[in-house]
């Protein structure tokens, strides 16, 4: 029976398979949401943005495009005046996450892992909520499989955690089915109140 630090390497394997396996597979569906991204938010169609992986290692993430530019002529400058239809679609069938697949491949996340957040959130972690980044983040995890967006940022991070000190190759399969159920019904998109989730450390109204 392999320990989650001695599952670290088969897992790393396992992620190389599978984000090769899934940009082949779904090069298809990859290039026809670039093409729907094009059409309904214009250029570019990939989101970078610099994210913190493991031991606080910053990366550039490779999301689609959800939402339109900001414009302020056009009073577009929260993301629930950005956030249009189309972009809502797309977050909730999580085919926005598609091009993270070339993160695992590279190594910068894994497939499963906690979700890799802002550069701005390092500083307001508590160590026991840092810890989240001993492992390489992921594109689905144990907090989205809880919840998602609706869950507090408090119990996500008690479940990142949670993953870390108990990673296996049947917990990562438990995530993924769960993963794939949570996408079919579309649960936990949004926080209450909010077209996505509140910023850690902002407070409620």
């Amino acid at each position: 029976m392999t320990g989650p630090c001695s599952y670290d390497a088969i897992k790393r394997g396992l992620d190389i398979i599978a984000s090769a396996a899934g940009l082949v597979i779904l090069s298809p569906v990859i290039a026809a949401t670039a093409l729907l991204v094009a059409a309904k938010l214009g250029r570019p169609v990939i989101f970078a943005q610099e994210r913190p992986g493991k031991d606080g290692r910053i990366f550039t993430l490779y999301k689609f495009r959800s939402m339109r530019a900001i414009d302020e002529s056009l009073g577009w400058m929260t993301d629930a005046d950005r956030l249009t239809p189309f972009g809502i679609r797309l977050r909730s069938t999580s085919l926005d996450e598609l091009p993270s697949l070339w993160n695992v491949l590279r190594g910068d996340m894994s497939v499963v892992g906690p979700r890799p957040l802002l550069v701005e959130y390092l500083a307001r972690y508590t160590p026991e909520q840092a810890r989240r980044h001993e492992v390489r983040p992921g594109i689905t995890g144990l907090a989205q499989v809880t919840g998602r967006n609706a869950i507090s940022w408090e119990n996500k991070f008690e479940q990142d955690v949670r993953y870390v000190d108990r990673r296996s190759l049947a917990l990562d399969l438990r995530i993924v089915a769960a993963t794939v159920r949570s996408v079919i019904k579309r649960e936990g998109i949004s926080a209450k109140g909010h077209v996505t989730a509140k910023k850690f450390g902002d407070h409620d109204d």
